[in-house]
């Protein structure tokens, strides 16, 4: 521990071999001690950022199938919807009014509907003048499929239509022995990693996360973290990765395995992990929208440098039972309380 101690009070990078002695034998408190130190460094003015933002989930019509999402309808269900422009327009005025910057817009892998669909959908959007954060790489693989077009000639499309920046969703464990039991009809990990290097090469800033504590073991998590840190050095494009835990209620895996819900240690710990091994992504965010907002506050003390967003609107983990609200207020006031000062910032990290 000694060896990987003085490593990473060096500023040198840790390996794989590292990473699993410190999740094996590091206490939470040594854990929370060397992310703190790494987040300092990184970050000398005690300042904590967030974003103002809505989560729009344009369609919950989704041909995936997770059996992780308590949020998808099926097709033949018949109960599923596809957002109209007057339910999208109302959406972005509210968030606009309550200061917002951003719409993160992400839906169900929908079989019906044509590329054309979501560039007239970006490009009435960008007409409000928003910041669109949207189509997760499942997605656009997606539309790729559906328009037998190239993933590159999609991004420009989208870009051209609107598109500002991709979000991380649909990584869950980049490992594809995790991805085929568990969604079998998504993008594997490698085509997941494609279509961010591809945004990365054309311009777009992403982020990128991971959903952990279902069925992955600790080597898959690894392999999650050196796949980001890998493209990361290639491309620089990351702002931010976001880890979250799995939420299990309601949810086709809960019903078929007993999955405990991760604890807050647990998640500290995984949080921590992850400011220490990506050595190269500036930001981590907290994930309160998950733990709720005393954890979070706690999250700005093993790493997180970053609050996430005021999620005006959030379905998805809201589908699985959990039901955290925060306004910019109470953001504030819990990074205040912290002994932080909270900032403003748009999706690139520029402060506002």
């Amino acid at each position: 521990m000694h060896a990987i101690t003085a490593k990473l009070e060096a500023g040198v990078r840790i390996d794989g071999d590292d990473f699993l002695r410190l999740e094996r034998e590091a206490s939470l408190h040594q854990l929370g001690f060397l992310a703190d130190s790494i987040r300092r460094r990184k970050h000398p003015e005690p300042v904590v950022t967030y974003v103002i933002d809505r989560n729009i989930n344009y369609t919950d019509i989704c041909i995936s199938a997770c059996k992780f999402c308590a949020f998808f309808k099926a097709p033949e269900e018949g109960s599923g919807q596809v957002l109209t422009r007057d339910q999208l327009a109302e959406k972005i005025r509210e968030t606009q009014n309550l200061g917002g910057t951003q719409i993160l817009l992400q839906g169900g892998l929908h079989p019906d509907k044509p590329l054309e669909f979501y560039e007239d959908m970006l490009r009435f959007m960008k007409s409000t003048g928003i910041h669109i954060h949207g189509f997760s790489p499942p997605e656009i693989f997606h539309f790729s499929q559906i328009s037998g077009l190239p993933v590159t000639t999609v991004l420009k499309r989208l870009i051209s239509a609107g598109l500002n920046s991709i979000p991380g969703g649909g990584a869950e464990i980049l490992c594809d022995r995790v991805r085929n039991e568990l969604a079998p009809r998504k993008c594997s990990a490698d085509q997941w990693i494609a279509v961010m290097e591809e945004a990365h090469q054309l311009g777009l800033r992403t982020t990128a996360t991971m959903m952990f504590g279902h069925i992955e073991t600790m080597e898959e998590r690894l392999e999650h973290l050196q796949r980001v840190r890998d493209l990361q050095d290639r491309t620089g494009g990351f702002t931010a990765f976001i880890p979250w835990p799995f939420q299990p209620d309601h949810t086709p895996l809960s019903q078929t395995r007993k999955i405990e819900k991760t604890s807050a240690v647990l998640y500290l710990r995984m949080l921590a992990l992850s400011r220490i091994f990506l050595d190269n992504i500036r930001n981590i965010q907290a994930s309160w929208v998950t733990q709720g907002p005393k954890i979070a506050q706690l999250s700005l003390f093993f790493g997180a440098n970053d609050f996430g967003s005021t999620m005006i609107e959030e379905n998805v983990v809201a589908a699985a039972g959990v039901h955290f609200r925060l306004s910019e207020q109470e953001i504030r006031r819990l990074v205040k309380d912290a002994g932080f000062s909270p900032q403003q910032r748009l999706m690139d990290y520029t402060p506002v």
